[in-house]
């Protein structure tokens, strides 16, 4: 019988590391501390390099270390994963800018017509992903080359890179540690990946919100301006691709519904595909699976605070994204409905193919036809979820987005 997990049955099962947050918090400890200069100074320390480029780092970060000091409730625990996070990422930055200056060529790359898939987090984004990923001529951006993506693979040792056992190990930590995050979501150091990750060497990034409630950053980053971020994630995969060419990459995040003048015109020949799917299922599960993503980090975590939040960030994205799209004269995308992938994932991507003006490769379909037969169903179990858990309501999502649904057409699940 499969299991069932909802975002209780989640947060950090280790008798040490219980005892470890019950003592910080019994002697009042708020180590380690979010000192944005601290913070930078250990950065560079561990890069080996000072050089932050342009000086876009610190405003974010002196606005996500308060909101992450002041408002996520962190255990001793979370606030160490924080810490990590946020100094990795402008290690990452540091290790970055230093390899291009010392390699300029790679600022020389071309990136040609990537696919970026748009649509809203669970709408069928990951299994849109695999798929494209199986085109000869396309490469995902996996688990870990995006959190490290400097010194760039090669050819020669790509398979073997030390960085995906690290990365690999990372994923086993975190699972069996808390379990039910195995069947919310699917996590490998090999896998099609969100390339927000790379938004984050800037610091401007949703990858950092789905970690602890911090409303301050969150409110900050949808009105930032992001050049700067797009601008670190085109020279990203300009890195990746200057020593492990691809024809093309494929892409996917929500974070560019939010900004999508500014991925025309980084990208300008991408091949974008939205998916839609009833909010009312997508709502409840985002919330569930980010408020259990929270409880790794913190023992004070609100569900209908964490479902209020991201609520409301969905339903920016999907009306930012639909104010452009009716702005727009030409047939800037591809809309796919959950429903169609769903039912026929390989028919599906022959109709974006066909609607992009792409040759589906023969052994593309090949691919696919054979991954979808090997493909697992529920290996770790299921996620669970009710809409009242996040103070949601069903009829009320889709009160909420019906101008949304009512555009695109999109059908009302069970």
């Amino acid at each position: 019988m499969t299991r069932i997990y909802t975002y209780r049955d989640a947060g950090l099962d280790s008798a040490p590391l219980r005892a470890f947050n019950r003592m910080s918090a019994w002697v009042g400890s708020r180590w380690p501390r979010f000192e944005p200069d601290a913070i930078m100074r250990d950065a560079a320390k561990k890069a080996g390099s000072d050089d932050f480029g342009t000086d876009t780092v610190r405003e974010p970060l002196g606005i996500l270390a308060e909101s992450i000091d002041s408002e996520a409730k962190l255990s001793a625990f979370g606030r160490i994963v924080f810490r990590k996070l946020v100094t990795s990422a402008l290690v990452e930055r540091l290790k970055l800018l230093d390899w291009v200056n010392r390699h300029p060529e790679v600022r020389d790359e071309t990136i040609t017509r990537p696919w970026i898939i748009l649509g809203l987090p669970r709408t069928g984004t990951t299994l849109l992903s695999f798929l494209l990923g199986l085109d000869p001529m396309a490469r995902p951006l996996v688990q870990w080359e995006a959190s490290h993506p400097t010194p760039p693979p090669d050819l020669a040792t790509h398979a073997e890179d030390p960085r995906i056992a690290q990365v690999a190990k990372q994923f086993r930590q975190l699972e069996d540690l808390n379990p039910p995050i195995r069947a919310m979501h699917p996590f490998g150091a090999t896998l099609a990946t969100e390339c927000v990750t790379l938004f984050a060497f800037d610091l401007r990034s949703l990858s950092f919100e789905t970690q602890g409630l911090i409303s301050s950053y969150g409110k900050w980053l949808e009105q930032t301006d992001m050049r700067s971020a797009y601008e670190m994630h085109r020279l990203s995969l300009k890195l990746l691709q200057s020593r492990l060419p691809t024809e093309s990459w494929v892409l996917k995040t929500p974070n560019h519904l939010w900004c999508l003048d500014l991925v025309r015109e980084f990208y300008p020949d991408a091949r974008l595909i939205w998916t839609h799917r009833d909010p009312a299922r997508v709502v409840p599960s985002v919330a569930s699976l980010n408020t259990s993503l929270h409880k790794a980090n913190s023992d004070a975590v609100d569900p209908v605070a964490v479902g209020r939040e991201w609520d409301d960030k969905l339903h920016l994205a999907v009306e930012r994204g639909r104010s452009f799209d009716q702005a727009q004269s030409d047939a800037w995308c591809s809309h796919l409905l959950y429903h169609d992938l769903m039912a026929d994932p390989i028919g599906a991507v022959r109709r974006i193919y066909d609607e992009q003006k792409t040759e589906l490769h023969p052994l593309h379909v090949r691919r696919m036809e054979v991954w979808m037969r090997s493909r697992g169903q529920d290996a770790f179990g299921r996620h669970g979820y009710e809409a009242d858990d996040f103070g949601l309501s069903l009829p009320a999502i889709r009160e909420r987005y019906a101008d949304y649904i009512a555009h695109y057409a999109i059908p009302e699940e069970g």
